[in-house]
């Protein structure tokens, strides 16, 4: 049921509206939050069965793909095939969203991504800096608790880890090996997954089951970390409560949400403020679906930006097989370690911005088995296989491009009514070089660790990282949100995800996503007096 009379209505319940309900909460703001999934009770996780990796490969209802899982709670995502590759869309309905599937690596963005308009000469430069979010970065890590090592050279200095770093296994010292040999950087990774007992929360037991659900706690999805103590501080979680579009009043300021409760009964939602925080996908389908006489092309959309600039992470995925026994399968599945070698710009190698070299952990047998033939040689191919397997895979910094976006579908429905999202989206030719660059040098290192053959994957993914469709900017006629991401046209509307992301930078966004909530939800609270 609407609550009465909140001064802050946030929409999802995920990385950013977590830590933005439990910031204002903590300030003293009585917020209500709309999530249009449930809690998960861990008891549901994959990880809690012996077929756990047959339940995701298959699908289900915990796939990663909405369009797999067709939970009642989830929406259908439609993508055009621009250029021959079709990005895939991952995300989870939940309270906590997609960190409950997430690897949880846990990396910031460096100096120079917030300036490669200044630095590099394209796309633009973000309003804000690296010294404006490093305390919400701090913040953010010790809410979600952090194992790690400080002292990276590739990366300013950051205040002690929480817990120290989860072992790398024979898996990252044979990895490590090959950058030593190479001369490269490499670190051990920040994971937002604990290495020894943190604020309630036990260490990590080195299961390797992370992206099928943490049951214990240890890995970071924010049911675990923000929303216990958000609703500890008052306020209020309304689950089952799917929002159709933010309503505005005469003065085309918001006055609320239109929201389907439980019982698929339409709900108004007032609040003297409204926080949008639905992903790069969801946030743009709730602004364009919410039309009116004073927004006619969608709320926030006056200058057309919603929903263009869509970026992700393109990822190019390398693998060496090894003589000996590797335990890659073993232990957070998230990456041990990273190379940024070729993170900065360097004009000689035909790309501008670069990419982070990802050394994530292998799947189990199941999943190496999709990748030798049947037959008569079957299970002596499976042995040189797994467990003798590393990977690398080149994430690669995603240039804006206004033609990849999101907008509605004109005949794709969720189970409401609601237009579903469409994406559209093209490889650029700076990616593709990158991609090809990284593709290389992730098969030197594997060489020069050892491995006896090394497969390139040659067809080029996507990670789950969806971002750019309500991009952050100081013109009013080239961005959706302002550098305090409150929108340019509704002075009480703002919106918190990574669809205000200017650029995409060359690692995962969650930590970013964080660190600009709470300083949005600081930047609520300080200017509280205008929104009575």
């Amino acid at each position: 049921m609407p609550v009465e009379n909140p001064d802050v209505v946030v929409i999802g319940a995920g990385a950013a509206g977590a830590a933005l309900t439990w910031r204002l909460s903590e300030h003293g703001a009585k917020v209500v939050c709309l999530e249009q999934g449930d809690w998960v009770n861990p008891i549901d996780y994959p990880s809690q069965y012996s077929d756990f990796e047959a339940r995701m490969l298959r699908g289900g209802d915990f796939s990663l793909s909405p369009n797999v899982r067709r939970r009642p709670e989830d929406y259908p995502v439609s993508v055009a095939n621009n250029g021959g590759f079709r990005p895939s869309i991952s995300m989870f309905n939940a309270v906590g969203g997609t960190t409950i599937h997430w690897q949880a690596h846990f990396p910031r963005f460096h100096p120079s991504d917030f300036r490669v308009k200044s630095l590099d000469g394209v796309a633009d430069d973000w309003p804000l800096t690296y010294q404006d979010l490093e305390p919400y970065y701090n913040l953010n890590d010790r809410m979600m608790g952090v194992s790690g090592l400080h002292g990276d050279p590739a990366n300013p200095p950051r205040i002690p880890r929480a817990t120290p770093p989860l072992p790398v296994g024979r898996y990252g010292d044979t990895l490590i090996r090959g950058y030593e040999k190479m001369g490269w950087h490499w670190w051990v990774a920040d994971q937002a997954i604990i290495s020894r007992a943190y604020d309630g929360r036990p260490p990590c037991l080195l299961h390797g089951k992370c992206m099928y659900g943490c049951p214990i706690g240890s890995k970071a999805s924010t049911d675990r970390t923000y929303w216990p103590k958000a609703l500890a501080n008052g306020a209020i979680l309304e689950t089952w409560a799917r929002s159709r579009e933010v309503m505005v009043d005469s003065r085309g300021r918001v006055r609320g949400v239109l929201y389907y409760d439980r019982d698929g009964i339409l709900q108004e939602q007032p609040g003297k403020i409204v926080v949008v925080c639905c992903n790069g996908v969801g946030t743009p389908r709730l602004l364009l679906n919410s039309k009116s006489r004073y927004f006619p092309d969608g709320l926030a959309n006056s200058n057309g930006m919603v929903g263009r600039n869509f970026m992700v992470h393109p990822t190019r995925f390398v693998e060496g097989i090894f003589r000996e026994t590797l335990d890659g399968h073993i232990g957070p599945f998230g990456a041990p370690l990273y190379s940024q070698e070729f993170y900065e710009t360097d004009l000689s190698r035909g790309f501008v911005r670069g990419y982070t070299m990802v050394s994530g952990r292998t799947y189990g047998p199941l999943a190496h088995s999709r990748q030798v033939p049947w037959g008569a040689n079957h299970h002596l191919e499976m042995a040189r296989h797994f467990p003798h397997t590393a990977g690398i895979a080149a994430l690669c910094e995603d240039l804006p491009n206004e033609n990849n976006r999101i907008d509605l579908d004109p005949d794709l429905t969720d189970s409401h009514g609601i237009p579903a999202p469409r994406v559209t989206y093209t490889l650029g030719d700076n990616t593709t070089q990158m991609l090809e660059h990284g593709a290389a040098r992730a098969t030197e290192v594997l060489k020069a660790a050892g491995a006896t053959e090394v497969r390139d994957a040659r067809g080029n993914a996507n990670m789950a990282h969806l971002m750019g469709t309500a991009r952050m900017g100081i013109d009013p006629r080239r961005s959706v949100v302002n550098p305090a991401n409150q929108a340019h046209d509704v002075g009480n509307l703002f919106i918190v995800d990574g669809s205000s992301f200017v650029t995409s930078a060359g690692v995962n966004p969650t930590s970013t996503i964080g660190a600009l909530a709470l300083r949005a939800a600081d930047g609520i609270w300080e200017r509280r007096g205008e929104w009575n």
